[in-house]
């Protein structure tokens, strides 16, 4: 999307009225390719035979026309090669959720989520 009202135009306004600030350790440029799913594999020490599925799937999505069914107007604006297709906000992940981000907690906070599933998604 150029801008954040084009993408109120195709999604509709975000009935939550907030968000939180982008605060990324690491953050691809936007758009896919097969190097691009190969490097997101390497990035998170992958074995080998789940990078070549991801590969078949990636060759898979690559070769498939867009649907002609559907939400047409929301399809037709879909421009793939604008998203970001990775992104990782911090450098480790925790196990314990005394160790997640405050931030991130805030989130699990505002959205509702239960104790019990905080300390499970953590």
């Amino acid at each position: 999307m150029e801008s954040s009202q084009e993408a109120r135009e195709v999604i509709g306004d975000y009935k939550a009225g907030w968000h939180d600030s982008e605060n990324s350790t690491i953050r691809f440029d936007a758009g896919l390719s097969e190097q691009v799913v190969r490097d997101i594999s390497e990035i998170k020490n992958e074995p080998d035979w789940m990078t070549e599925i991801r590969v078949k799937a990636y060759k898979h999505f690559a070769d498939r026309p867009m649907p002609t069914w559907g939400n047409m107007s929301m399809l037709k604006n879909i421009d793939f090669e604008k998203v970001c297709y990775y992104l990782r906000s911090s450098k480790a992940t925790e196990n314990d959720w005394d160790e997640v981000p405050e931030e991130i907690r805030n989130t699990f906070d505002k959205l509702g989520i239960p104790d019990a599933e905080q300390k499970w998604l953590s």
